[in-house]
């Protein structure tokens, strides 16, 4: 289902997947089986999402930005894809980061680039993540830390 006020120029939409109002999701993303991209988010083209991802209002998805299956990213997480940005500069270079499967990130999250976040890892509401996160921890405060390993 793609919501009528939703801006979406990707052909390979899978049917499963909802897009709300007025998302922007640019031709060359990919986008998985199943998921549910909440209204006020932006995907760019250099973009992979995996099956059955959640992904909150107000989050834009950069360039080089891979979720794997059943991520769940919060409101208005900002992730980024330059460590020194600049306007209009062309010789910059693009970081990717990747959240591993079943991640979680909590609303308000800001996630720094070229970063990995490890499969089943939870990040705090609010937290600034300045490193990589190891699978099946949890991570708080700002810079984020692991303050517990998640028992399931």
């Amino acid at each position: 289902m793609i919501h009528p006020l939703a801006d979406c120029q990707c052909p390979n939409i899978p049917e499963s997947t909802r897009v709300w109002q007025f998302c922007v999701i640019l031709p060359d993303a990919q986008i998985g089986e199943e998921c549910n991209i909440c209204s006020h988010c932006l995907v760019e083209n250099q973009v992979i999402i995996g099956n059955r991802c959640t992904i909150k209002s107000g989050v834009q998805i950069w360039d080089g930005i891979e979720l794997e299956d059943e991520v769940f990213v919060g409101a208005n997480v900002s992730f980024t894809n330059d460590k020194y940005p600049h306007s209009h500069c062309k010789e910059w270079t693009l970081l990717k980061t990747k959240v591993c499967k079943g991640a979680t990130i909590g609303a308000g999250s800001t996630i720094l680039p070229g970063l990995t976040i490890g499969e089943g890892a939870m990040i705090g509401a609010g937290s600034v993540v300045t490193k990589d996160v190891p699978a099946g921890e949890l991570w708080i405060g700002n810079p984020a830390r692991c303050v517990n390993k998640i028992v399931k």
